[in-house]
């Protein structure tokens, strides 16, 4: 989406920022703008020549944005630009599974961590590596696997545990933020939906709430589910589960927003770790993008 040039900007430095205060490691982590390495859009447009426009439509992403637009006419609408319901969607959002596909594939990954609601995209990259190498002949793109951590597949809205934790979800208390403050955490999760019983067992499908609240705990702690239960033995309330996760939650974020503050007084450290990461990152790209076009013929 269009966006003002300078707030953009700001939002780059300071996302670069927060993966660094998390803790990537630019010694063994490449971290750079995408838009710094044009490869990714070269190998995007290669893909567009041969993927078809049938396994765009059936994104879900694109599918849901039809949806909220005009529910009674997705169908109809899928891929008819003229209908009221598609004719404003942008192409960069019809065509973005593509760019994904480039993004991973341009470093000939073999594996990307993915939460579970980014998996068809993972699939569309694997077929469109499998189309290419089929349509030119040729074994040169590996087909990446998924790397899904298991407590943190999908972590659950506070407010509403049947549905994904978002940012852009409009209720601000359905979310935990990088940057809340351990009292808004603490009134977060004390408000988080729960149900009536006083154990505490792990069922995503009967206790949505409960099980969201575990798995939380168990990614912040690094812990498997069945140890986070075993943490949990002797809780008798909703109540004491949530103070136990919000003491984890806070536990984890603290050290992060510590550093985060560190990083934002050096600007120029991190945008010398952008511009070292987009360098190493173009070396890579340009000998992908000149294997491509000698398979390509251009």
């Amino acid at each position: 989406m269009p966006q003002n040039p300078q707030v953009l900007r700001q939002s780059k430095h300071d996302m670069a920022t927060a993966l660094l205060a998390c803790g990537v490691d630019p010694q063994k982590s490449v971290l750079f703008e995408q838009s710094k390495v044009r490869g990714h859009t070269e190998l995007a447009w290669i893909f567009n020549c041969i993927t078809p426009v049938g396994w765009l439509g059936r994104m879900t992403q694109w599918k849901s944005k039809l949806e909220s637009r005009s529910p009674s006419s997705h169908a109809q609408a899928l891929l008819d630009t003229s209908t009221s319901s598609s004719a404003s969607l942008k192409m960069g959002l019809f065509d973005y599974p593509v760019l994904q596909a480039a993004d991973i594939l341009i470093y000939r990954a073999t594996h990307v961590p993915v939460g579970a609601d980014q998996i068809q995209h993972l699939e569309l990259s694997r077929d469109i590596a499998t189309l290419f190498n089929k349509t030119f002949k040729s074994k040169y793109f590996i087909k990446p696997e998924a790397i899904i951590p298991p407590s943190t597949k999908r972590v659950m809205s506070l407010r509403d545990p049947t549905s994904k934790m978002s940012k852009s979800d409009p209720a601000e208390a359905s979310r935990i933020n990088l940057f809340d403050t351990p009292e808004t955490i603490r009134n977060k999760i004390g408000k988080a939906v729960t149900d009536g019983q006083r154990e505490i067992s792990f069922d995503v499908e009967k206790r949505p709430g409960v099980s969201n609240l575990i798995n939380i705990y168990a990614a912040v702690a690094s812990k498997s589910v069945e140890d986070a239960l075993n943490d949990m033995q002797g809780i008798q309330s909703s109540q004491q589960l949530k103070q136990l996760v919000a003491d984890a939650v806070i536990t984890r974020i603290q050290p992060i927003q510590a550093e985060y503050v560190k990083l934002q007084a050096d600007p120029a450290y991190v945008q010398q770790v952008l511009k070292d990461g987009a360098e190493r990152a173009q070396v890579t790209a340009d000998q992908t993008m000149e294997q491509v076009y000698k398979l390509v013929g251009l």
